[in-house]
């Protein structure tokens, strides 16, 4: 009766462990983390829209992303830079907390992009990605903005600084009152991008960027 107790609780653990020895369950490697649902996504949100209420955590009393938010961030933005510059729009780290936003023109290769950022990082969880659908890539963006800036012609209005709009739908540039009232000015800008939306905006001389491509706005922060 003792020997045939014990070989049933063997087999209850076999079965539990589906593979091991008696008495003890098998040790096997964690389940992956689950790629973002798949179907239909919001447009992207860009940086800060919505604004959040309070940094995302601290760090000795200093604003901080979250650790999972950045490290995923960082997997997220070398594959976009790279393999994945095709469809990589934009991506906003923390948004919300704890959350990568990710944002591309094509939502298959958007999930490749998040694989492959787990196989260059087994320990980022792409389970906290939301992928939305962005208007262009960063690249075009890019190529937008160094059209703009390589234009030798003398605009009636000063041009401050040049950047990808950090949801993707365009370039920003920033200018004088008057030039962001210009209907004129944002046509000729836009003839130059090549129909590449530009968006003028308000802007000071004395802080403005000598003009290039934007830092990536969906990096961590350091």
């Amino acid at each position: 009766m003792r020997r045939t107790a014990v070989t049933l609780a063997c087999l209850a653990t076999v079965t539990a462990a589906l593979a091991g020895g008696c008495g003890s369950a098998a040790s096997g490697p964690a389940t992956p983390a689950p790629l973002p649902p798949s179907g239909a996504a919001p447009a992207c949100p860009g940086v800060g829209r919505p604004a959040p209420a309070a940094p995302p955590t601290t760090v000795d009393g200093t604003p901080a992303n979250t650790p999972e938010a950045a490290r995923l961030s960082q997997a997220v933005g070398a594959q976009g830079r790279g393999a994945f510059a095709d469809v990589y729009g934009s991506h906003v780290t923390d948004q919300p907390p704890g959350r990568v936003a990710l944002c591309v023109t094509d939502l298959g290769r958007g999930r490749l992009l998040l694989e492959a950022a787990r196989k260059a990082d087994p320990a980022v969880d792409p389970g906290r990605a939301d992928l939305y659908l962005s208007r262009y890539t960063r690249r075009a963006l890019n190529e937008a903005v160094a059209r703009l800036t390589a234009d030798r012609a003398r605009p009636a209005f000063p041009l401050y600084s040049f950047s990808a709009a950090s949801d993707a739908s365009g370039v920003v540039v920033t200018s004088t009152a008057d030039g962001v009232a210009s209907k004129e000015l944002k046509a000729h800008l836009e003839r130059l991008t090549g129909g590449v939306p530009v968006t003028v905006e308000r802007g000071d001389p004395v802080t403005a960027a000598v003009g290039g491509p934007a830092a990536h706005a969906g990096d961590p922060a350091p």
